[in-house]
């Protein structure tokens, strides 16, 4: 089969791998309809991981069901499914207790796993043309038939239940301001989900035209941080006070800002201690990593990031930290999309086969073209 293969630092590939097989009884084999490029994937494809050539790539994935495994007894040939990106049991600790982001069996040694991605066990990707999904019973959320909603649901695999996260952490309630640092697609769907719970106001943080226009039409305010600093522009428009909640959706490769590409890593959760008033909270879902090879010192590449930790505890603010657990939201989500109380695709810019993956990646990690989020049909 086809699969968008690693090959070093900013170069992926189309080639022919392995078809995926039955391996366990619980497996299902997944014909991909649908897998989108994610944020995440670019860590990787920078060469900013310890992730090797060789890596298929993919963990935003859904499609039909081409083969079932003896042991798998709600699913069956033909049923349409999105798969979280999370691979989790559903029976160790950790996933009893919902936090299968962290489970404690598929990847020994490490909580968690996740399709395609380093350090996250041996699970291949999906943008391929075929995925093997362990646990299929608990990790499969099945979806109507045929092709409706397509762009949307594939959305549930990782960015729109990973931007809800975001708000769970930051606790966001109706009535409340919000501020979103990035507007990426985790940055949108964060955004999108604050608006769906209820925030009178959500203000976005980028510099990238396109990103800001989608937040401005989603009825959130664009701030772009290259016409000033954000804290300041946030707090006039709210009076000097801030916003009561804060969500990072930008993660370690944060830009300094000033006109330079330069990074500092750890200029987003200082301006979110800047931006949120005292006693508010911040959410943080954007990546952070323990090791980083490509950080601008020494420090940042041991994941030791200079923060305010002094005026964070002197305005009393609270956080929560922490990659999603997908399946606590997707059903929900899922359903709110069938509803028509949400329809997440809105931050899609592309649809390509998966024959143009390279070109795709490059255009999307430079962030030209109008290149928001794209999602790749093999």
């Amino acid at each position: 089969m086809k699969a968008v293969v690693y090959k070093g630092p900013f170069e992926v590939a189309v080639e022919d791998v392995d078809n995926p097989t039955i391996q366990h009884p619980n497996d299902v084999i997944v014909r991909v309809t649908s897998t989108a490029i994610c944020g995440s994937d670019l860590h990787m494809y920078e060469g900013r991981t310890a992730a090797e050539p060789g890596i298929t790539f993919g963990h935003e994935n859904m499609g039909t069901i081409a083969e079932v495994g003896p042991g798998v007894t709600s699913l069956k040939e033909g049923d349409r499914v999105v798969m979280p990106f999370n691979v989790a049991c559903g029976f160790c600790r950790n996933c009893v207790e919902g936090f299968t982001g962290y489970c404690l069996t598929v990847n020994p040694g490490f909580p968690g796993g996740a399709y395609g991605y380093v350090a996250m066990g041996p699970w291949k990707g999906g943008q391929a043309e075929y995925l093997r999904v362990p646990y299929a019973d608990f990790n499969c959320l099945k979806l109507p038939p045929g092709t409706e909603h397509e762009q949307d649901f594939v959305l549930l695999a990782d960015i729109f239940p990973t931007g809800y996260h975001g708000c769970e952490l930051a606790q966001v309630r109706p009535g409340e301001s919000v501020t979103v640092y990035g507007a990426g697609p985790v940055g949108l769907m964060a955004a999108y989900s604050a608006l769906l719970r209820g925030a009178k106001k959500v203000f976005v943080v980028d510099r990238v035209a396109e990103r800001l226009q989608k937040a401005e039409e989603i009825g959130a305010v664009p701030i772009n941080f290259a016409e000033g600093d954000p804290v300041e522009q946030i707090q006039d428009q709210t009076e000097g006070m801030g916003t009561d909640k804060g969500i990072d959706a930008v993660g370690y490769q944060a830009s300094a800002g000033g006109g330079t590409d330069r990074e500092e890593p750890a200029t987003v959760l200082n301006s979110l201690v800047r931006t949120v008033r005292a006693t508010g909270m911040l959410g943080i879902p954007g990546l952070y990593v323990p090791s980083d090879p490509g950080a601008p010192d020494e420090q940042s590449k041991q994941g030791m990031l200079l923060v305010a930790v002094g005026k964070l505890f002197e305005k009393g603010l609270k956080l929560g930290t922490g990659q999603c657990n997908v399946k606590r939201y997707n059903r929900q989500l899922r359903d709110m999309i069938i509803e028509g109380r949400a329809k997440p695709s809105f931050v899609v810019s592309h649809e390509l086969p998966l024959d143009q993956a390279p070109s795709a990646y490059d255009k999307f990690d430079k962030r030209i073209e109008g290149y928001t989020k794209v999602v790749l049909h093999p």
